[in-house]
């Protein structure tokens, strides 16, 4: 599969991740445009192949794995909910470098 759609669908499940933990929150409406929109203009972006995604979504993948380490810390009836949002921002972060790290590491011709 091609990076740049793996790295679509990662933002995806973050999206979704987020849309359902803040579903009945107080002030759903912040945190969907908060949590939820970046990740899936950044999902629109890698699927429409804008050059500078996998960049974008690599800095912002380090607030969403730095958000999921202090909720899971700080809120135990969150602990799922943020242990899953640190494994997509893994993936996220391993989905926009894989390209480069190909390019580095791979076979020398």
């Amino acid at each position: 599969m091609n990076p740049q759609r793996r790295l679509a669908l990662a933002l995806l499940a973050l999206a979704a991740t987020y849309a359902l933990r803040f579903a009945r929150d107080e002030h759903a409406l912040a945190a969907l445009l908060v949590f939820v929109l970046p990740p899936l203009l950044l999902a629109l972006a890698a699927w429409r192949r804008w050059p500078r995604t996998g960049f974008v979504a690599g800095v912002f993948a380090l607030l969403w794995f730095s958000h999921g380490v202090m909720a899971a810390w700080s809120e135990p009836g969150q602990r799922a909910f943020a242990l899953v949002e640190i494994a997509l921002a893994l993936a996220v972060v391993y989905a926009s470098s894989i390209d480069g790290i190909h390019a580095r590491f791979g076979k020398q011709r």
